[in-house]
């Protein structure tokens, strides 16, 4: 197979499992991806600024305060003013924001290992876990 062939179906099947293991998100299923990938940078980091929040996301500032404004009113995320700049808010996790967070990964790693018990043999696993170290040398580090 050539490497863009691969690359393809490697990309297609990473996209599905990413697709399935969404659908796992039964305590957060009423967010969006942005949302999503904002309380995942907000759990990477303790505290970030909205404007730090919109360049990570790659959204504009005015829609992050949108964000934002749902995602405190769902009492996942809490602001914090900050003690040198009396204009500037920290966005964080609320303890309620990190137990969803908790919880929805339990929900997805008990999805991915019902299904590779379910689905693969003993021998499919090993392999399985042969590549995990190779796919992650080409996941770029942020």
């Amino acid at each position: 197979m050539e490497t863009k062939d691969l690359a393809s179906s490697l990309r297609t099947t990473i996209s599905l499992l990413h697709k399935s293991l969404r659908k796992q998100m039964y305590s957060v299923n009423s967010l969006s991806l942005t949302e999503m990938e904002t309380i995942g940078h907000l759990i990477r980091n303790t505290a970030l600024l909205p404007s730090e929040l919109a360049n990570l996301t790659r959204v504009k500032t005015q829609s992050m305060s949108q964000i934002i404004k749902k995602l405190e009113e769902l009492e996942i995320i809490t602001r914090t003013p900050s003690t040198k700049d009396g204009r500037k808010v920290y966005i964080s996790l609320t303890e309620y924001g990190k137990k969803a967070v908790e919880q929805t990964r339990f929900d997805r790693d008990k999805w991915l290992s019902d299904a590779i018990d379910e689905t693969l043999t003993n021998e499919e696993k090993a392999l399985l876990e042969k590549v995990i170290p190779v796919l992650n040398k080409i996941v770029p580090i942020n």
